[in-house]
């Protein structure tokens, strides 16, 4: 046995078998493998505008302070959560990003005794989770490339710990209807948790929005989980929340790492959170961007599936992969989703309007070639 086989076989067996999540391709990698300037980079649902001025201001006012541990239970950013979504500070886990949220879930309810239900084309960090702790994934078929609450609830079983929902779903935008959504978590008995994963919740339309917080009342299994990574811009800074029972809440912090959002996401978030004017520029230009691409796609005689994020996925009618890897060629990086196994898809990202147009252009050429 070499020195491989055994560290393999020291792995936990979750742990052995698991593939790990593959982001999106970074600008930086790109130029160095193919020695390109001026890349588009529509692969990782990022905000085309950038960070908040606000949030930018306030990192600003922070640096003198990183020689300090920053305030390990982010009590500043807590009371401004709580202020707008009136909840209970108690409420409230911070996250590195709401990933670590669903990973800390994972930790402090699972074990290799439970299964985890979830649906066919939603977020590889599910799976992932589930398995790294020992327990069972249970993959639902989609309905319409979205969530099928009924085939969801009857797999429900004694076993069944956590029901994953990503409402929009990544990577397809689709969204569940409020008292549909509503009517499954009543319906789900009192040993299972709910997580409703809202990371693109802002993009919703307003007349569309479930008002999932106020659930929280009716519902103590229920756990809705946010970022500051999408529409507020801070995808490298890394925070994520959830609002949940408080009792929830409290074993997700047991199992917290100390000091888990830095100082200046801290700073940031609060900022970005004020900063009402820079989120609603961010819809806009969303909005727009959406309706730019699919009036590019009819042009192109590409379909589609209605999104509700900040992105969409496009069925380019031949190998998703073959297109991708074109694209590249050309600057252009978006998102191939073969692993959600939509593999004549790519997911495209919501850009400005140049990026959209440039993504469009690359994508008319390598069609007319692959």
């Amino acid at each position: 046995m070499n020195i491989t086989d055994n560290f393999y076989s020291l792995a936990t067996p979750g742990v052995q078998r698991l593939v790990p999540y593959t982001p999106g391709k970074p600008i930086e990698e790109l130029e160095r493998e193919l020695g390109l300037s001026d890349i588009v980079k529509l692969a990782s649902n990022e905000n085309p505008l950038g960070p908040s001025p606000m949030a930018l201001a306030a990192i600003n006012a922070t640096l003198p302070d990183l020689a300090r541990y920053p305030d390990g239970n982010g009590f500043k950013l807590k009371r401004a959560l709580a202020e707008k979504f009136s909840v209970e500070m108690s409420q409230i886990t911070l996250g590195n990003g709401s990933n670590e949220i669903l990973e800390l879930l994972a930790r402090a309810f699972l074990t290799s005794t439970h299964e985890v239900i979830f649906s066919q084309h939603a977020f590889a960090v599910y799976p992932i989770v589930t398995q790294a702790v020992g327990a069972t994934g249970v993959v639902i078929p989609a309905r319409a490339y979205g969530h099928d609450l009924d085939a969801m609830l009857a797999a429900v079983n004694d076993k069944t710990r956590l029901v994953f929902i990503a409402n929009p779903n990544n990577p397809t935008g689709t969204l569940l209807a409020s008292d549909e959504l509503r009517r499954f978590i009543a319906a789900l008995p009192s040993h299972v948790l709910c997580v409703l994963d809202e990371a693109y919740y802002e993009f919703i339309d307003p007349k569309s929005r479930a008002d999932s917080i106020a659930w929280l009342v009716d519902h103590p299994n229920l756990i809705v989980t946010r970022t500051f990574s999408k529409a507020y811009g801070l995808a490298g800074l890394r925070v994520g929340y959830s609002f949940s029972n408080p009792g929830i809440a409290d074993f997700l912090n047991r199992v917290r790492q100390p000091f888990n959002n830095n100082m200046l996401a801290l700073a940031a978030a609060e900022a970005a959170l004020a900063d009402h004017e820079h989120l609603q520029r961010t819809i806009a230009i969303n909005n727009d961007g959406m309706q730019q691409l699919i009036d590019g796609f009819r042009q192109l005689e590409l379909e589609w599936i209605p999104s509700a994020g900040n992105f969409v996925s496009v069925d380019v009618k031949r190998s998703g992969e073959a297109v991708y890897q074109a694209l590249l060629q050309k600057g252009v990086i978006v998102r191939p989703v073969a692993n959600y196994e939509m593999p004549d898809y790519l997911r495209i990202s919501i850009g400005t309007p140049a990026e959209n147009s440039r993504c469009l252009e690359a994508l008319k050429a390598v069609l007319a070639d692959v």
